[in-house]
This record gives structure tokens, sequence and C-alpha cells, in this order.
């Protein structure tokens, strides 16, 4: 299931990027090598939504403790 459109870049203000937190904790993700794959444009971070989403699908944790 894909929560972000893969074929969109999503900058670190736009609205749907709230599910990661603030503005201010993906630049703190990013100066510690963590978080989604992100793509530099001059000063500006963007993201791709099919790495959004890869980021996502890994993060996801099964209680019962069964394969993905």
């Amino acid at each position: 299931m894909a929560i972000f459109d893969q074929d969109r870049i999503f900058f670190s203000e736009d609205p749907e990027m709230r599910i990661f937190g603030s503005v201010e904790k993906l630049a703190q993700w990013r100066h510690r090598s963590r978080g989604p794959a992100f793509i530099r444009i001059g000063r500006r971070i963007a993201y791709h939504g099919t790495d959004l989403n890869a980021y996502l699908s890994a993060q996801r944790t099964d209680p019962n403790g069964e394969a993905a």
C-alpha cells in the first residue's frame, strides 16, 4: 500500500510530510544520516514519493512476529 504518490516530489514543508514530524526533525534525521532518502535541489530538500513509501515499509513492525 502506497501512502505517498509514487511519481511526485515532496518538500519538507508540504503538509503530507507531517507524518514524519516537524521540518526540524527531518533536518536532524538528514544530519544523522537517518530517515528517508532525499534529494538536494540547490538549497532545498526534496523527497521522492517512492523513497518515502519504501522508508515507511521498512519501518513496519508486525506485533505477531510474522513475516511482512
